[in-house]
């Protein structure tokens, strides 16, 4: 899952913060909107960014010099969860979601993580990209999403052992 150095050259990944906020809330509109129930609200991300062990990766585009993606990470002790990696819509299938989840693996094993996972809605295609990863499924919450139109999604629970 290496990011090919085309997309290397176009996207830089770089620490993010605070300051994001309004380009991060942008891509997570673009890339979850409503329709699924996936999407956070500003004032949960401006209440996680300063917790200890949470960090924010963004993904610029280097010609616009703009936020085209963010992951969402917690660390605790030895296992990392990726709470939120999203892309915007008209940059998708680029790899740029692949570039960010490859920074939060290679993240997890310079800090020694033993364990990473995340939570998936069931349908959603970047499925096939944490599975590719070496993610397997290893739980599931009924009815987690909730949509604008009052449909509910399964979660499903991915993990990977790093050690």
């Amino acid at each position: 899952m290496m990011a090919t150095p085309a997309l290397a050259e176009e996207v830089r990944i770089a620490p993010g913060g605070a300051g994001h906020l309004d380009a991060v809330m942008a891509v997570m509109d673009s890339a979850f909107g409503d329709r699924f129930g996936e999407a956070w609200t500003r004032s949960q991300l401006s209440g996680i960014l300063p917790m200890a062990g949470v960090s924010l990766t963004i993904a610029v585009d280097r010609a616009e010099k703009s936020v085209v993606g963010f992951s969402l990470v917690r660390t605790v002790a030895d296992e990392s969860e990726l709470l939120l990696i999203a892309v915007l819509e008209d940059q998708q299938g680029r790899g740029i979601g692949g570039l960010l989840l490859e920074q939060f693996l290679d993240q997890a094993r310079e800090d020694g993580v033993g364990r990473v996972h995340l939570e998936v809605r069931d349908g959603n295609p970047a499925i096939s990209i944490y599975r590719a990863a070496g993610f397997s499924a290893v739980g599931r919450r009924r009815n987690y999403y909730h949509a604008a139109d009052g449909k509910r999604y399964d979660a499903i629970t991915l993990a990977l052992n790093l050690s």
